[in-house]
């Protein structure tokens, strides 16, 4: 026989034995994992501005039943103080509202958020 049919018999033979194959899908494969373990989130972030903010924000509002005026802050933003509006909060009977507001110490000015206080 000649390379030539050789060759040829060999391509039909495999492509013979080539079309029979099936290919089946691969299955999941399940892995049984413990949940994962979540850090709990800090209960605050530390704000220090290194500058005193500037006065208060003047905001006037009327009276509103049932509620009391967040007044508004100066929000440090790593750079500068922006301004943030004052919000309505609704009252909470046995408690007081503590404004936010800036303190300073040593190393700075701390912000205090605003508070419900037991009293």
């Amino acid at each position: 026989m000649s390379n030539r049919l050789i060759a040829l018999a060999s391509l039909l033979a495999v492509t013979v034995l080539a079309s029979g194959c099936v290919v089946e899908p691969a299955r999941p494969v399940y892995v049984a994992r413990p949940a994962p373990v979540y850090a709990p989130a800090p209960a605050y972030v530390e704000v220090v501005a290194p500058q005193p903010p500037p006065e208060y924000i003047v905001e006037h509002v009327q009276p509103r039943p049932g509620y009391i005026w967040a007044r508004g802050y100066w929000r440090w933003d790593g750079r500068r103080y922006i301004a943030e509006r004052g919000h309505w909060e609704p009252m909470r009977p046995g408690y007081h509202y503590v404004h936010p507001h800036w303190e300073q110490r040593g190393d700075g000015w701390h912000w205090r958020a605003g508070v419900w206080i037991a009293g």
